[in-house]
């Protein structure tokens, strides 16, 4: 569960925030990822060296208020924070050892679908869903 569970995370991630429109998804999305790069600042367990990364993300978050590349770029620095935290640090949360792995698994899968322009899974899924229908009664009256 420690792997499988942080890629459904993921995934249930891209697809609910794939219920807000645009642009307000992209800019929710900036706001997260702001959000996440402030996530050890509490006891991350690197003291005042934590606060480079979370001016490096907040710039990077800012930045993503205009621009799903960066928002993408900022998931994956949070990403690279998590296992650095995973492997020498505290775990974003102090009673689950694994959470800053698990979160570094399920962060990248966020990234990807940023990084691809934060599209809208559920309208991809109906898109598809329409086009399978209206080949089937082709493809049955050719037969």
């Amino acid at each position: 569960m420690t792997y499988v569970s942080p890629i459904l995370v993921g995934i249930l991630y891209c697809l609910l925030m794939s219920l807000i429109r645009e642009p307000h998804r992209r800019r929710f999305n900036a706001v997260m990822v702001g959000g996440a790069g402030a996530a050890y600042l509490s006891g991350g367990g690197f003291d005042q060296w934590e606060l480079p990364m979370v001016a490096l993300i907040t710039y990077v978050a800012y930045r993503g208020l205009d621009s799903w590349t960066f928002i993408g770029i900022g998931w994956l620095l949070h990403t690279a924070w998590d296992l650095v935290h995973h492997l020498k640090g505290n775990p974003i949360l102090p009673f689950a050892h694994d959470s800053s792995l698990s979160c570094a698994i399920c962060d990248p899968l966020i990234a990807l679908w940023c990084l691809g322009g934060g599209p809208s899974l559920v309208t991809l899924a109906r898109g598809r869903l329409r086009a399978r229908r209206t080949r089937e009664p082709a493809a049955a009256s050719t037969s």
